[in-house]
């Protein structure tokens, strides 16, 4: 018995995101997001997981948002309690772009300050997206204690993800800038620079900050 063409092509692009190649896997997230098919949801998830090209794991996240959220938030949500920290960032990161609020219990302190800095960095950038209104403060006290983690790119998705919640960053701010470690105030001060001016750029901010830690709270009085 002849296969159905709907079938026939719902099989193709199935196959067609495990292929070796990567080029037929972009083409098959492609196609899976130009037509989208229930059938589709759970391999573009679990490719998301194991997926090692960047620019593969991006259309699999496009491909995932054409597809319901009926369908598509649950089984992200699932991948968040992964052991894989692949899973857990690329979840978040397509949670993000979904911009689905019934995810936003799925977003726990756990993930906010997870040990991986893709996978918080992931969840700071999915918290304000899907924060309710309201909550923007509980969530600037958690990302605020994130505040001195890691390298530049990993400070400044920090930094951009506390200014995107605005004016509910100023109480958790104005704490981390007395904190007892000089590199939580430094990203601290850098931090409310860039947020009071965005065209400074943040290693200008972070130059400056360097400057206001070392001459102490008379020289931030000053500012």
């Amino acid at each position: 018995m002849t296969m159905p063409e709907e079938d026939t092509n719902t099989m193709r692009v199935l196959q067609g995101l495990e292929n070796g190649s990567s080029s037929v896997r972009l083409r098959a997230a492609m196609a899976a997001g130009s037509a989208p098919d229930p059938r589709f949801v759970d391999k573009l998830v679990e490719r998301c997981a194991i997926e090692p090209e960047f620019f593969v794991r991006e259309m699999l996240t496009w491909a995932l948002t054409r597809h319901a959220s009926s369908t598509t938030v649950s089984k992200l949500v699932d991948e968040l309690r992964s052991e894989r920290a692949q899973a857990r960032s690329q979840a978040l990161h397509t949670l993000s772009k979904v911009g689905d609020r019934r995810a936003w219990p799925a977003i726990t302190r756990a993930l906010l300050t997870d040990a991986d800095d893709e996978v918080a960095r992931s969840a700071w950038r999915a918290a304000v997206v899907l924060v309710p209104e309201g909550e923007e403060s509980e969530l600037a006290g958690v990302l605020a204690t994130q505040l001195g983690r890691g390298e530049r790119e990993t400070q400044l998705s920090l930094s951009r993800a506390l200014i995107a919640l605005g004016e509910a960053i100023t109480p958790a701010l104005r704490a981390a800038m007395t904190d007892a470690d000089p590199h939580v105030r430094r990203h601290a001060i850098a931090t409310e620079r860039l947020w009071q001016d965005p065209d400074a750029g943040f290693e200008f901010a972070v130059e400056e900050a360097k400057r206001l830690v070392v001459l102490g709270p008379a020289g931030q009085e000053g500012r």
